[in-house]
């Protein structure tokens, strides 16, 4: 019988891409792939369009907060716990990768009990909770910044960086230009704010588009329900909701960008050694992860930083013209620091724990 490992993380894209950039690898080495999550998780659509096999198990959010679900959620987890430990009963898997998100907690649990070994991979500066929940479970625990090895406990702890999908990295300018109807005249400023998209900086984008469109072609990335309609026809600026495949090709045609501070997406602007200014999620938004990733980058070199708050017309202004008067500045930085091979170092990581 050949090897088994079972993958799981959901909630959002941020706890799947990873997943998804490490299945060619795997597959590569041999190994026979299945992906647990949530029965309504963006990760059940990504991985299922992937040609994955998928099993869905119930679970439940962890909240810091007082919610009425907080009563309920516990039962769900309880109930994700046993699914979870008669699927991999039946598909006895000979390691479990975790990426987080809550859906990860009970697989981990069941793996524990099982004696399957876990892999957890931690991609923000701190750890979140679900991985401090996992974390007892694991055997290593990888993470994305040097910064957060300190955060956990040092038998466990690789700097691994994440892995990165391939194909992200093979995009043609050309035909992204062509996909977009733009030239070669005016540089391409990409905006992207993540897998849910992100209003205030869509209209932050919207609210200052003339002025911007006097020096950039615009590509904006605005998540799901997110298109201004009454834009559609304008000259230079071309709206997504969503994309996939031609994501390698927008790219590559961009010559700086605009992001959310995602751990997930900060190392592929990384890799792709793209000039970029980084607005992360607010405190109030968030437990304040993006701020702490963004706040490393800039440290680094690798990025510009514009907090939510301090955002309006003429300092999101002031900041992308700033980004693309300096972006020979950030390539440089980013090219001294090679992208850790993280599909390489994890997948070096399971084939030891299954030797």
């Amino acid at each position: 019988m050949g090897k088994r490992i079972v993958l799981t993380g959901g909630g959002t894209a941020g706890h799947v891409t990873p997943n998804l950039a490490l299945v060619p690898e795997l597959r590569a080495r041999g190994y026979e792939i299945l992906y647990i999550g949530s029965y309504k998780g963006i990760e059940k659509e990504l991985i299922t369009k992937a040609g994955i096999s998928y099993k869905a198990i119930s679970s439940g959010k962890l909240r810091r907060y007082f919610d009425l679900k907080n009563f309920t959620d516990p039962f769900r987890v309880i109930r994700g716990y046993f699914q979870s430990r008669k699927i991999m009963k039946e598909f006895k898997p000979d390691v479990v990768f975790s990426k987080g998100g809550f859906v990860a907690v009970p697989v981990t649990f069941a793996a524990k009990k099982l004696g399957i070994p876990v892999i957890a991979h931690e991609s923000d500066m701190t750890p979140g909770l679900a991985n401090k929940l996992s974390a007892p479970s694991a055997v290593k625990i990888c993470c994305n910044f040097p910064e957060t090895l300190k955060f956990l406990p040092k038998e466990k702890a690789v700097f691994t960086g994440t892995p990165i999908r391939s194909e992200l990295l093979k995009g043609d300018r050309k035909k992204g230009l062509e996909l977009c109807g733009f030239d070669e005249e005016k540089p391409v400023l990409l905006v992207i704010g993540g897998s849910l998209g992100a209003v205030h900086i869509n209209d932050q984008v919207r609210a200052v588009l003339d002025e911007l469109l006097k020096d950039f072609q615009i590509i904006h990335i605005c998540g799901k329900g997110n298109l201004d309609e009454s834009l559609s026809n304008k000259q230079g600026y071309i709206q997504f909701e969503y994309v996939d495949k031609e994501l390698k090709d927008l790219f590559a045609a961009a010559d700086i960008m605009v992001s959310r501070a995602g751990a997930n997406a900060i190392s592929e602007i990384l890799a792709l050694r793209k000039p970029n200014l980084l607005i992360p999620l607010s405190k109030e938004a968030s437990r304040g992860d993006q701020i702490l990733n963004a706040g490393s980058f800039r440290k680094q070199g690798f990025s510009a930083v514009l907090m939510e708050e301090d955002m309006n017309d003429e300092s999101f202004l002031k900041a992308v013209h700033e980004l693309w008067e300096h972006r020979d500045k950030y390539i440089e930085a980013m090219q001294s620091s090679p992208a850790s091979d993280g599909v390489g170092l994890i997948c070096g990581l399971i084939e030891d724990v299954c030797a």
